[in-house]
């Protein structure tokens, strides 16, 4: 089973983007010494309160530089805000840089906001993330490549540097609808799955989606699930459920808030129910919160936690989000991190064996 920390650079109350950036590398370099397998990097734009990781190729560059084993991830680069050409670019320096560890996935965020800033319709997400996802493929592995879409028209582009790895890094796809558990299946990609808008368990019918589609495709195996999910470990029982507490509900009525503004905006689909998950996550309480949504505990719980859901979803890994909230103090966050990797991974390595 894989393990990795999902990164978001946050940026705590009163800190200074400066601030924000060394503590977040801080954090990369103790996963790296840790033994952490993958640190995912979002992507996450016009929120100062939040976060700086507004360009993870960027960041990824930057961590291929100080770090030698660990693997560095996109969660996700949204492909519809990005010209195709630059991305592609981009994406095989960073795995040349890195000589190979890059896993990019890639998604196209669900808030329109994000897009009215780069003057780009939410409405067209789905099909610019088709055609720049295509484009990608292409240009990582013909020598040559013409392109002739709505969007984007190419002729005979020749793209370095090529990939580092063969044929391109390993993509997955971030995915929450119905119809793209489905479609993902059919296509036989690797997807990543949250609780951010829904629930634990409306994750299982999902994957059946996928699963099924999956396997009508004919293509082998059952398909690799990745769950991003917050986790905190601590000593105790009630300091893993207190210590976060403050953190993680600031997170989710903040998360409410976005997803409730969200729903009149242009491009968001009505069938997403939006405004009614965003007054559910406004009004959701701690306890529903550690039911629910996400890994809390001691080393122990937290395994046994990780157990059942890999038995019950079929996972292949996780990303754990190890500051959910942006205000739990940093030695807290390092702490929980050397604990997950010290004493929750060797358990998986050992039943994996």
């Amino acid at each position: 089973m894989e393990f990795g920390m999902f990164h978001e650079f946050q940026r705590r109350p009163e800190q200074t983007e400066a601030e924000a950036f060394a503590e977040s590398f801080e954090q990369v370099d103790a996963a790296e010494a840790a033994g952490l397998d993958v640190m995912w990097l979002a992507e996450l734009h016009n929120a100062p309160e939040r976060s700086v990781l507004a360009a993870p190729l960027n960041i990824a560059s930057a961590i291929a530089m100080r770090t030698r084993r660990m693997k560095i991830g996109i969660a996700v680069q949204v492909l519809p805000l990005c010209h195709p050409l630059r991305v592609a670019e981009e994406a095989c320096t960073v795995d040349h840089i890195s000589q190979g560890r890059l896993i990019f996935g890639v998604g196209r965020s669900g808030f329109p906001r994000t897009y009215q800033a780069y003057g780009i319709s939410y409405a067209e997400s789905r099909e610019r993330f088709a055609e720049v996802l295509e484009i990608l493929r292409r240009a990582w592995t013909q020598e040559t490549f013409s392109f002739h879409g709505q969007f984007y028209r190419f002729d005979n582009i020749c793209l370095v540097p090529k990939p580092y790895q063969s044929p391109y890094p390993e993509l997955r796809i971030a995915v929450n609808s119905p119809d793209t558990f489905q479609q993902t299946g059919e296509q036989g990609m690797p997807i990543f799955v949250a609780t951010r808008l829904g629930d634990l368990n409306e994750l299982e019918p999902n994957l059946r989606v996928y699963r099924e589609a999956w396997a009508a495709a004919g293509h082998p195996g059952q398909g690799k699930v990745y769950l991003r999910v917050p986790v905190y470990i601590a000593a105790t029982e009630q300091q893993a459920r207190e210590e976060p507490r403050e953190s993680i509900m600031h997170f989710y009525r903040y998360l409410g808030e976005r997803i409730e503004a969200s729903a009149a905006q242009e491009g968001a689909r009505a069938i997403e129910n939006r405004a009614e998950r965003g007054q559910r996550l406004m009004t959701i309480d701690y306890d529903d919160v550690l039911q629910s949504k996400i890994i809390v505990g001691t080393p122990s719980m937290v395994t046994d936690r990780l157990a059942m859901l890999r038995e019950t979803l079929g996972l292949s890994g996780i990303l754990a989000e190890m500051n959910c909230g942006m205000r739990i103090p940093h030695a807290n966050v390092v702490n929980s991190l050397e604990m997950l990797c010290g004493d929750v991974m060797p358990q998986f390595r050992e039943t994996s064996a």
